[in-house]
């Protein structure tokens, strides 16, 4: 907009004089991101709709009056990056491709103070070089940037990236949030970060400051749990060491917060994973006559990384045997747990642990795998994935190695428990029993009665499908639930071979994992019907039929309904019944032979009702 155009605005609405200066800088060529409709340029100004025609990508040609403009859009600077990207491509373009930090510069170069929030960099610098594109390019400009001296990096999205009057080291940096920061956590994320870019050769810091804020934090601070306070003293001790101190007249010790071995297993499922093979050496040196047991014991509840730094750690400490008799020690309680048995599957071949393994690999092991599979799936209310169960099946040889040693019979129920188990979806079932075929072609047999049992339907009323329904949520949501906690409980009781609880839930879990399965399988096989196609021609299901024995003469009346509608003491059955199934498709007058047990009487056929018409809804 000229400055005529401007005073003509002004003068008919006079509250905008404070805004002169914005709208002359609403002129033509000026580009411009508005808070709806984003980056776009100024083509004109229509002076006689007195508005702005605005080219935006989605709105080319857009009309706006200025007046709501002042509170909508801003007029960009010309060294801003979106603007530049228009005017100087080759070189935004080189700069993405070769310089991120230096793009950086030049993007906080053109905010007031040289400084933005990072939430708004980012959206720029996504404008700037396309949203599919940003995500990956982003992720490595970050490694760049930090080590930039120019640019203050912020700890959080809500706080500002800033391009520094004087460039600083990055362990001056750091030292710097070090001085900046009262929490805890903090402080020893710094101080860790200070001493790697150290052992890199940077240059020397105050380590001093750092020392004794670490001291403080570790020693008074509440926000730290043990895991975090051992893994902040074992930090500070490295600081000290490095400025000379003395690390024994440091309060807590490493060996203090771990005197208690009690306290270890709830430690060692928090601590850094670049931590734990330090936090086992420690347990050696604090614990030297009981530090194997302490070492089994973590290993039994270990998770991820750390049941492999367990393993390492007993074998380098000359224990490999003992480890080969807990192994199959807890193979015959049931207590190899999913990390343990995922270990053992994934460095079975390797030169360092093959003759260690080779007595595991064999179908008991299968049947832990299965069983930790289902507990797993069981346990876990979401569809997130079970590792046991992908490395089952994407290791196509496993199988085969796991039944090497097995007799038919074996496979078979190894088989029918994989049909059963919940951890796997059917086409993954499918794909691993293919494998168990292939070596023991008679199961075949196996899957085909499976599919047979699937295909065939089941006829029900809606309130008898309810009713199943609801016995199959109480087994998910409550009893399996209930169940999984007794079993927990009673592991921590001891030995599980003298352990009655323990036995007790464990086959209750079979129990309860059996008819889940079983209702699962017949709730997708129910086909819930009204009985409205039932006909008075012949009896059908929803049929109300009269039939006289041909031995007694006695007449009876039978309701013939649904496969989960039985009520003998009102003379309903269900059509699945064996005088049920003699019944269906007859007529008036024909005779029916029904054995039950071992006895068999003959029957003939009177009459033929439709239960729907003496029971209208």
């Amino acid at each position: 907009m000229t400055s005529d155009a401007v005073s003509a605005l002004i003068a008919k609405n006079p509250s905008l004089k404070t805004h002169r200066a914005k709208l002359e800088s609403m002129g033509a060529g000026a580009y411009v991101i508005h808070r709806s409709w984003g980056f776009g340029q100024i083509s004109r100004f229509d002076e006689a709709a007195q508005r702005l025609i605005i080219d935006f990508a989605t709105k080319p040609g857009h009309p706006m009056d200025p007046a709501f403009c002042l509170t909508t859009m801003d007029v960009l600077p010309a060294k801003h990056l979106l603007v530049r990207r228009e005017t100087d491509k080759a070189t935004i373009a080189k700069l993405i491709d070769e310089n991120p930090a230096q793009l950086v510069v030049e993007a906080l170069q053109a905010y007031p103070n040289n400084a933005t929030t990072a939430i708004d960099l980012e959206i720029t610098l996504a404008q700037t070089i396309g949203e599919e594109r940003f995500k990956k390019w982003w992720a490595n400009a970050k490694k760049e940037i930090a080590k930039d001296a120019r640019i203050a990096v912020p700890a959080k999205k809500t706080e500002c990236y800033v391009l520094r009057e004087i460039a600083v080291s990055a362990e001056e940096e750091i030292l710097e949030s070090f001085t900046g920061t009262r929490s805890a956590r903090r402080r020893i994320l710094l101080a860790e970060q200070l001493l790697s870019s150290l052992e890199k050769g940077a240059a020397a810091v105050d380590l001093a400051t750092v020392l004794a804020g670490l001291t403080e934090a570790v020693r008074d601070s509440n926000q730290l749990d043990a895991a975090e306070r051992l893994h902040g003293a074992a930090v500070r001790d490295d600081v000290a060491r490095r400025v000379g101190a003395d690390v024994a007249s440091l309060e807590p010790s490493q060996a203090s917060l771990i005197a208690n071995p009690r306290d270890l297993p709830a430690i060692s499922d928090r601590i850094p994973v670049h931590f734990q093979s330090h936090f086992l050496e420690l347990i050696l040196e604090t614990h030297p006559i009981e530090a194997r047991d302490i070492a089994f014991n973590l290993l039994k509840t270990s998770q991820g990384k750390f049941t492999t730094e367990c393993i390492k750690f007993l074998v380098e400490k000359g224990h490999t045997a003992e480890l080969a008799n807990v192994f199959k020690r807890w193979q015959t309680e049931q207590n190899l747990r999913a990390p343990v048995l995922l270990w053992i599957v994934k460095n079975r071949g390797t030169p360092k642990f093959a003759k260690l393994l080779d007595d595991m690999i064999t179908p008991r092991l299968l049947n832990a795998i299965f069983f930790a599979i289902d507990y797993e799936a069981l346990q876990s209310a979401s569809a997130r994935r079970i590792p046991l169960a992908d490395i089952l099946s994407e290791d196509t040889e496993l199988i085969g190695e796991l039944l090497s040693r097995a007799d038919p019979e074996t496979a078979r129920d190894l088989a029918n428990t994989l049909m059963l188990n919940q951890g796997f979806e059917e086409l993954t079932k499918k794909s691993l029993l293919a494998r168990f075929i292939k070596l023991f072609p008679s199961i075949q047999s196996l899957v085909a009665s499976d599919a047979e049992s699937k295909e065939e339907q089941l006829l029900v009323s809606r309130e008898s499908y309810e009713r199943k329904r609801e016995e199959y949520e109480t087994i998910v949501s409550r009893k399996i639930p209930e169940n999984s906690k007794a079993i927990a409980t009673a592991r921590e009781h001891g030995d599980l071979k003298e352990n009655s609880e323990y036995k007790m839930a464990k086959q209750d879990q079979q129990v309860l994992i059996a008819q889940k399965s079983l209702l699962e399988r017949d709730l997708g096989r129910a086909r819930i019907t009204d009985f409205r196609e039932a006909t008075t021609d012949q009896i059908s299901v929803g049929s109300v039929v009269e039939i006289r024995s041909l031995t007694s003469g006695a007449t009876t009346r039978y309701t013939i309904l649904g496969a989960w509608d039985s009520d003998p003491d009102n003379h309903v059955i269900a059509y699945k019944t064996p005088l049920g199934l003699a019944l269906l498709g007859r007529r008036v007058g024909d005779e029916v032979k029904v054995k039950i047990g071992a006895s068999e009487d003959s029957y003939a056929v009177t009459s033929i009702a439709r239960y729907v018409d003496r029971n209208p809804a």
